[in-house]
């Protein structure tokens, strides 16, 4: 048998990489039974019996044997704030526990039919490759590798990052067999047994999407690794051989005919009793499963879930470059805490629930809550359930209360919750609360400008309800909700300067497009996410401070306690004086007078809150956003085949009836329902003051006017 480079008189293990390459291709074309016996053989230990060259054995000892054994994929766990686990993601649902966490049982069922003897040899049995090979050539197939191989085989699979380099790892080839054994060898001089078994029993597949015996456990019989007993390990043990056709789930009979010989196997190796193993294969499999988990879609908050990955995998927490965040979540092993407050949330979805169930019609409703001064969000609730089957009513892939970049829609008009825009601009600009204008119901504006200078055309506006309108200034049509009011307002203080003040305290159109600066930009033509729009009223609550949202407090990448985890603080962007505090204190004072005797009457907190309604024309989608000095939110109500075609008019829901849907008729209670509960343990914290530039606080419209509950567009 011809040498791997040793015949240059060169030490072992030495000749260049074709000669190599030379001799595995003579080693590789050789028969299976032969193979099998040349990979036995060439061991340095068995070489000195004689039956190989020494230069075979160097040849072999030159392969490669640097395998690592790196952190196995695991879950990304997602924790609400108080570290309460809400959902796990995985490529591979994986759950890594010590050799104590497990049964006895499951290593003595594994050795039992894999290898047997896998605590006296050194990572080649050579009894068993024996075995094999006669077995093999009588016609019977057997595998030949003992465990610390299939571990090696498993390892090189689990690192592979392409495609090829799994096939790779997988081929039926005397090569790749070789290379195998090769790590084998050198994995046993690294690793003690225990250590090979942890890591074996921690990375297997079991079928079923379970990757890990603890995984397994919970997947077939609901219970922990370490509550195996006999018959169960023996029935999860034999899913190695092929996962797919044992499977317990879904192929019974031969499940349970498998755990059968393994039990037989374990009575023959000494670690049953003949007596056991008549008791454990008399029973049934006795399945118990758990639902598969390891996606946002099984977790308790699957929207939320959804949006927090999105996030991670855009933001530079895992990794500066794209593929650093993709592969650190595929690898997994982080714990990610993230903003969202249980409170707050159950309040927001039962209180979305009590009034827009879900089952009964096609309607939705969407609220985010979100904290002033930080940007972290505390809540994010829709009535829809999780699902992706479109013809299912009330289920939807689709999370309501976000941008369409982070998984939701592509928003809905705001209505007069965009009012508020044209006020903050109006303060800026110098004007007081009492700056009036004749605001009858009609009222026709013309002259008005856009951000390229451009001369809109004119524009016929009237207020809703039955109000014929009157003299108002900020505070009566504030309360009112008078859209005539509004549209002169807006003229006055500039269409592009009201839609610049609207984007300085984050305003930004769901589906990524640049605003629209339209005539009726005041009266909120703009599609936006629920999210967008409580996010710019926390800019008022904070004072005006912006913060980008975000719904991620820390991440820690590692296991708690282990050598190199780190934990890494998550904070958001926040920008001190976006506008200017005084606006944003006068806003706050204009947004109060709502609950007392406007369109948000009736729908206080019994605390200080801020408020604006908001209905699209014809009722296409109703709003209502407000806040408090500690919390901001957002809600919106509307048809999910499109609020234009379906309006929110002469509808029925939640059991009650409703000739048209204004801001605070649903989407209002929804907001106070949801707040009353929120805020419950904060602090009743204050606005700041009037600001004594605006005026006085409490100035009445010149004649007339305004507390019209329903001249809200």
């Amino acid at each position: 048998m011809s040498s791997w480079g040793a015949g240059d008189g060169h030490g072992q293990g030495e000749g260049t990489a074709e000669e190599r390459k030379d001799a595995l291709r003579r080693l590789t074309g050789m028969g299976a039974v032969a193979g099998l016996l040349v990979a036995a053989l060439v061991m340095p230990w068995v070489g000195g019996l004689g039956l190989v060259g020494r230069d075979t054995a160097a040849a072999f000892m030159a392969l490669p044997s640097d395998l690592k054994v790196s952190p196995v994929a695991e879950r990304v766990l997602l924790t609400d704030v108080d570290h309460n686990p809400i959902a796990e993601v995985a490529d591979r649902e994986r759950e890594v526990v010590p050799l104590d966490a497990i049964s006895p049982w499951v290593p003595a069922a594994l050795m039992a039919v894999e290898d047997d003897r896998f605590y006296e040899h050194s990572g080649l049995d050579l009894r068993g490759v024996l075995r094999a090979a006669m077995r093999t050539a009588q016609g019977d197939t057997q595998g030949g590798s003992t465990i610390t191989q299939q571990y090696v085989k498993n390892l090189l699979i689990e690192q592979a990052s392409t495609e090829e380099e799994v096939e790779r790892a997988s081929e039926q080839t005397l090569g790749r067999k070789l290379l195998e054994l090769r790590h084998a060898i050198a994995l046993e001089d690294r690793l003690t047994k225990d250590e090979i078994m942890e890591g074996y029993l921690n990375l297997a597949y079991f079928g079923a999407g379970a990757y890990g015996i603890e995984v397994a456990a919970q997947r077939y019989f609901s219970v922990s690794a370490a509550d195996l007993d006999p018959a169960q390990a023996a029935t999860i043990v034999g899913l190695v051989r092929s996962p797919s056709y044992y499977d317990p789930l879904t192929n019974r009979e031969a499940a349970r005919e498998r755990r059968d010989l393994v039990l037989e196997r374990m009575g023959a190796t000494g670690h049953l009793e003949a007596e056991e193993v008549e008791e454990h294969g008399s029973r049934g499999l006795a399945l118990d499963p758990t639902e598969r988990g390891g996606s946002c879609y099984h977790g308790e908050q699957p929207f939320f879930c959804d949006f927090v990955m999105r996030w991670l995998r855009g933001s530079n927490v895992l990794g500066e470059l794209q593929e650093e965040r993709e592969e650190a979540l595929t690898k997994g092993g982080i714990t990610v805490r993230t903003t969202l407050d249980n409170d707050v949330q159950r309040a927001a979805e039962e209180a979305i629930e009590k009034y827009v169930p879900a089952e009964e019609s096609t309607k939705f409703a969407a609220q985010a809550v979100v904290e002033p001064g930080t940007g972290r969000i505390r809540g994010m609730a829709q009535n829809l359930r999780y699902g992706f089957d479109d013809e299912e009513v009330g289920t939807t892939s689709i999370n309501l209360a976000v941008d369409s970049e982070a998984g939701g829609s592509l928003g809905y008009q705001a209505g007069s919750t965009f009012k508020t825009f044209t006020l903050a601009a109006a303060l800026h600009s110098g004007l007081d609360y009492g700056t009036s204008f004749s605001s009858p119901k009609s009222v026709s504006v013309g002259g008005l400008k856009n951000c390229d200078g451009g001369v809109m055309s004119g524009w016929s506006v009237s207020n809703a309800g039955e109000s014929d309108g009157g003299e108002h200034n900020m505070i009566s049509a504030t309360k009112g909700s008078v859209n005539t009011y509004f549209a002169q307002l807006q003229k006055r203080v500039g269409l592009c300067e009201t839609s610049e003040m609207a984007e300085r305290v984050g305003i930004h159109r769901a589906d990524g497009a640049p605003l629209e600066v339209w005539s009726s930009f005041t009266l909120g033509d703009q599609e936006v996410s629920p999210l967008t729009v409580a996010n710019a009223y926390a800019t008022f609550a904070a004072r005006g401070t912006y913060c980008e949202p975000v719904p991620v407090t820390s991440v820690r990448i590692g296991r708690e306690g282990e050598e190199g985890t780190r934990e890494v603080e998550v904070r958001s962007e926040c920008e001190e004086g976006r506008i200017r505090r005084d606006v944003a204190d006068g806003v706050n004072h204009l947004l109060q007078q709502t609950f007392k005797g406007g369109t948000a009457n009736g729908l206080g907190l019994g605390r200080p809150a801020a408020g604006k309604t908001g209905t699209t024309d014809n009722a296409a989608y109703a709003w209502f956003a407000g806040h408090t000095p500690n919390l901001a939110s957002s809600v919106v109500v509307g048809d999910m085949r499109g609020g234009e075609e379906n309006p929110l008019q002469g509808v029925t829901i939640g059991g009650r009836y409703y000739g048209i849907v204004y801001g605070g008729t649903l989407p209002g209670p929804i907001w106070q329902a949801t707040m009353r509960k929120a805020t419950a343990d904060l602090p009743a914290e204050s606005f700041g003051p009037s600001p004594k530039a605006y005026g006085n606080p409490s100035a009445k419209p010149p004649r007339g006017g305004g507390d019209e509950e329903d001249d809200d567009a």
